[in-house]
């Protein structure tokens, strides 16, 4: 199997898996739970596209909202309002190249806050989330 390495860009970090579609999705589960993150939330972009707009071609793509409960706590208890940046959003989808896997990069979106003290929550949830990436 070749290994496809992680890119990543100003706001998240990714990576091309050698799976299909159904079959990625079941091993993200699976590797944020290994992490410590539950998925609260799904939302089928096709679906929801398909439904209120009558899009008919758009590739199936899905976004997991996915949340620790430690580092959570961790990071309301440090600010209050941070809930407006959770949870964590990881999307899954078709492409011409295969399935890509891709998250949002805590560094990057908890970076804007301002406050110290989400500094190590965002850097312990960005390491969690780049294992996550490798092991799949």
């Amino acid at each position: 199997m070749v290994t496809m390495p992680i890119t990543s860009h100003a706001y998240g970090i990714g990576r091309r898996v050698p799976y299909d579609y159904d079959t990625a999705i079941e091993r993200v589960t699976e590797a944020l739970k290994e992490e410590g993150f539950g998925v609260l939330t799904t939302i089928n972009v096709k679906d929801t596209l398909k439904a209120k707009l009558g899009v008919e071609d758009f590739p199936r793509y899905v976004i997991l909202g996915a949340c620790n409960p430690h580092l959570a706590h961790r990071g309301l208890t440090a600010e209050r309002e941070l809930g407006l940046l959770l949870p964590c959003n990881v999307i899954v989808y078709e492409s011409e190249e295969g399935t890509r896997v891709a998250v949002m990069d805590p560094l990057a979106a908890l970076g804007i806050v301002g406050n110290e003290q989400i500094q190590p929550v965002a850097k312990e949830a960005h390491e969690r989330l780049h294992r996550m990436l490798e092991r799949l």
